[in-house]
């Protein structure tokens, strides 16, 4: 906290560092001997009528009277990574995409507009109000990915987002992300304001690629460049479409990881992997509820990372939901860190008809 020459706590902040991170602190109840104090660090996102609104990196917004205000300065963007692979929010935002491909998708200034609508091919799909609302295979490949100026203003942007996926029989969907420099909490804060539902919050997490494949022989497991039936009885996602398996093996070099099960049909672990450049992707990593805790989650991620290093990888992401304690602690195991938090925000007349994450 910023405290000046003469011991005192000092507000140093104004309206003009919206968009800009700061460190708040504020008295819980102002004049009362007993109150105690709260530190806020985030994006300051708005400061209006007497309220501070700051977006935490988790996505969380905290509203804030200024009259409670004992301190308060601006930080840094985001803080240094003491370990793990240096990267942008930009940069890990585009990989991830390539590494999870809609079936269509269309520029709107720097944003891009994704859709993968199961079961049905696009040309053969009715449009408009009539089509109803459809099934999407998962929303990363549902949504509105938005790096950037969308080349109209944001309620003119929302409203050629919401006509496009209604086109579709989807609802409209924007993907944001917050808790590293460059990220999106203005956005959010705008959505919020908007109306649009905050409806799943997941992390990214970044770590060395040479550790992981170190971690165990990975003998057991078999890759293979298509993820065939066996592969897809132990998929989480049941009754997987033509689209889903589009957008399975989209990337620039997939490998699918598999450890054989005993009676030979659905397996006891399986994996999915994509290389592009220095970065190797994780997903689909699921082991049978009988055979978990006996190393082959890890055994899978081994014989992923070894090929993805044989083909000049160094640093791996993945993604994990914030509720997932199992696979967190997994991931932490094996040197992964998490870098920045994404959301989904779901335009607010949209109700259902959305298949899982």
């Amino acid at each position: 906290m910023e405290i000046s020459a003469t011991g005192r706590f000092e507000v140093r902040i104004t309206v003009a560092d919206v968009g800009k991170r700061v460190s708040v602190r504020r008295l819980s109840e102002p004049g009362d001997p007993s109150a105690k104090f709260t530190d806020t660090v985030g994006v300051l996102t708005s400061w209006n009528d007497g309220v501070l609104l700051i977006t935490r990196k988790d996505g969380q917004s905290v509203r804030i009277p200024e009259s409670t205000l004992v301190a308060g300065k601006t930080v840094p963007a985001a803080r240094a990574r003491r370990r793990g692979p240096a990267a942008t929010y930009e940069e890990l935002a585009r990989v991830s995409a390539r590494a999870w491909q809609p079936v269509e998708s269309e520029r709107l200034g720097a944003w891009e507009l994704r859709a993968a609508v199961q079961g049905t091919p696009p040309e053969a799909r009715p449009r408009g109000a009539a089509a109803g609302r459809r099934v999407g295979f998962t929303r990363r490949a549902n949504s509105v990915l938005p790096l950037g100026d969308p080349g109209l203003p944001l309620d003119a942007a929302l409203r050629a987002v919401r006509r496009w996926y209604d086109e579709r029989g989807l609802p409209a969907y924007v993907q944001t992300a917050t808790g590293a420099a460059g990220t999106q909490e203005l956005l959010c804060a705008e959505l919020e304001r908007r109306g649009w539902v905050r409806e799943v919050t997941s992390e990214l997490w970044t770590g060395a690629l040479a550790p992981v494949a170190d971690r165990a022989e990975g003998s057991g497991v078999v890759l293979s460049r298509t993820a065939d039936r066996t592969w897809l009885t132990r998929y989480q996602r049941k009754g997987v479409s033509e689209v889903a398996l589009r957008v399975l093996g989209s990337g620039p070099s997939v490998w699918f990881a598999t450890v054989p099960g005993a009676d030979g049909e659905a397996p006891a672990a399986i994996g999915r992997c994509v290389v592009d450049g220095r970065w190797a992707g994780f997903a689909a990593v699921e082991v049978d509820p009988e055979q978990r805790r006996r190393g082959l989650a890890t055994a899978v991620l081994a014989a992923l990372a070894r090929r993805a290093l044989d083909e000049g990888a160094s640093a791996a992401w993945l993604q994990v939901e914030a509720d997932n304690v199992g696979a967190r602690a997994l991931y932490a195991g094996l040197g992964f860190a998490a870098h920045h938090a994404y959301h989904h925000y779901r335009a607010p007349a949209d109700t259902d008809g959305y298949g899982p994450s």
